[in-house]
């Protein structure tokens, strides 16, 4: 078989199915280690036997049960006290691939996905590195990505990824999701994670592709799961109201070559509405709990996107006060960055730059290229395009994302034309 056929067929199956095989494995194994190692090793696997057998009809079956062979097989070696013993003869008996309606605990969600997201975000762990173990292990994130999407150093994420495995090895944390009067404790990480989940797919930290969009099916999945599990909990519902109001545009944020549509020109009559109406009726159950959060405010942010008819019809000052009233809630300086696009937008550049000016003396942002990309986009419409392309080439310096790349430099080379 053609090997870039091949390659493209793997890349595919890791994006769809690596969080699957992954959690399949910690199930019948518990252990978290063995399970991407040998995920890893049936992702290597495919790779030559796909080229030589074809491709399987059902990719995520083969790549499971090699990958459960291949754990059995190292189980097997290791098999010197009873435990492991009871290790191996558990996973031998698992000979078909993963069963939707495998019968693992007594919560009623039949989901090794969203077992494993609630066993990630054990209150025993920190909130980061809950958030971050289960994009390592669901969303098959790599630790340079996840450290990029919490802005800390590769090595300062390693460190929490191996500690969070051992806190979950030695302290004996179930493998399920908890019963109901344990479910609020767990809310804020599982959410957290949902939400990471998405942005990861719908604007991706490094690669060619803007978007991912498996990633982010399968945080909408989830979020649809989490709502039906916690139907009254105002934020599950705002969650899943801003999953949705953003995904309505997610197939006019890039082009027809791949190349990045910003908001204003996207072509609004290709959202999908059906979308919007759903995630604007779950914004208005939730806001009717009378029970305001973070996911909430943000799903009304974008409701005032989605609803505009017009990009120039766009209601920047509520935009803008909505920032502030999340930033109550999320006292981060991202929200203030986004806060100052809006207020640049609703008052005039000079206070959105005045806001911008503030964050880089802060110094937070200091290696996030939207910093750099907000002065920037702010200098270009007042004219000074000058600062703006010095503005541009610090963006660039900082990018990882091919397709945002792409956008910067064109932008740079409208800057520094005559």
């Amino acid at each position: 078989m053609n090997v870039p056929d091949v390659e493209k067929a793997v890349a595919a199956a890791f994006r769809e199915e690596w969080g699957q095989v992954v959690a399949t494995l910690i199930r019948v194994t518990g252990d978290w280690d063995l399970a991407e190692e040998c995920a890893q090793d049936a992702f290597a696997q495919a790779l030559d036997r796909w080229r030589r057998d074809g491709i399987p009809r059902r990719p995520g079956a083969w790549l499971t049960t090699t990958a459960r062979n291949r754990a059995l097989d190292v189980l097997r070696r290791e098999a010197v006290g009873a435990a492991k013993l009871r290790e191996v003869a558990v996973l031998a008996r698992d000979e078909g691939p993963y069963d939707p309606e495998y019968e693992g605990d007594d919560s009623g969600v039949h989901d090794d996905r969203l077992r494993l997201i609630f066993t990630c975000c054990h209150p025993a762990l920190p909130i980061e590195a809950r958030v971050a173990l289960t994009l390592r292990t669901l969303a098959g994130l790599t630790t340079p990505e996840i450290a990029r999407a919490f802005l800390v150093p590769e090595a300062t994420m390693a460190q929490r990824l191996v500690r969070a495995k051992k806190k979950i090895r030695n302290a004996g944390i179930p493998y399920r999701v908890p019963p109901a009067h344990l479910l609020p404790e767990r809310t804020t990480g599982v959410l957290g994670v949902v939400y990471l989940l998405f942005n990861e797919g719908y604007a991706a930290t490094s690669g060619t592709d803007l978007v991912r969009t498996n990633l982010c099916a399968e945080a909408i999945r989830l979020a649809r799961v989490l709502s039906r599990l916690m139907p009254d909990e105002p934020e599950v519902l705002g969650l899943l109201a801003l999953l949705l109001l953003h995904d309505a545009r997610r197939h006019t944020r890039v082009d027809a070559e791949g190349e990045l549509v910003t908001l204003e020109d996207q072509d609004r009559t290709a959202w999908d509405r059906t979308e919007i109406d759903e995630g604007a009726a779950l914004l208005e159950r939730a806001l009717r709990r009378g029970r305001p959060g973070p996911y909430q405010i943000q799903a009304a942010i974008a409701a005032c996107h989605t609803t505009a008819p017009t990009a120039a019809d766009t209601d920047w000052a509520d935009i803008a006060g909505l920032y502030g009233e999340l930033e109550r809630f999320v006292p981060s300086a991202v929200v203030r960055l986004n806060r100052a696009v809006a207020v640049g937008m609703a008052d005039g550049t000079e206070a959105g730059l005045t806001l911008v000016a503030e964050l880089e003396r802060g110094g937070e942002l200091a290696d996030y290229h939207l910093l750099p990309a907000t002065r920037a986009d702010l200098l270009r419409r007042d004219g000074r395009t000058a600062e703006a392309a010095e503005a541009y080439e610090r963006a660039l310096e900082l990018v990882e994302n091919g397709a945002e790349r792409r956008f910067l430099e064109k932008r740079l080379q409208e800057c520094q034309a005559p």
